[in-house]
């Protein structure tokens, strides 16, 4: 299953480079939705986000996941860790269920 990855962080997007996933470096200006409807239609198993990229496009990331089956897209910390740790997997389990 290939996977992809939307990253704003450098560090983040070489290291899984090295892993063998694809992925895109967008830097401020780029145009992070247009990235990510490509990433869907090309046949991508999983779709990883940096969780900076995931806010600007939060409502279609969750369109997506709750009409399609395939990709799985999973949001991911940079290397700084994620921005508010604070209940962080108690939001994932509830987001990934749908509550």
């Amino acid at each position: 299953m290939k996977s992809f990855l939307l990253s704003d962080n450098r560090d983040t997007y070489i290291g899984m480079k090295l892993v063998g996933i694809d992925g895109v470096y967008l830097q401020k200006g780029d145009d992070v939705l247009e990235s990510y409807r490509t990433a869907l239609i090309s046949g991508y198993g999983i779709i990883f986000i940096t969780e900076k990229i995931y806010h600007q496009i939060k409502e279609e990331v969750m369109k997506t996941k709750t009409t399609k089956k395939i990709p799985l897209i999973t949001v991911i910390p940079d290397r700084h860790g994620y921005a508010n740790d604070k209940e962080k997997i108690t939001s994932y389990i509830k987001e990934s269920i749908g509550i």
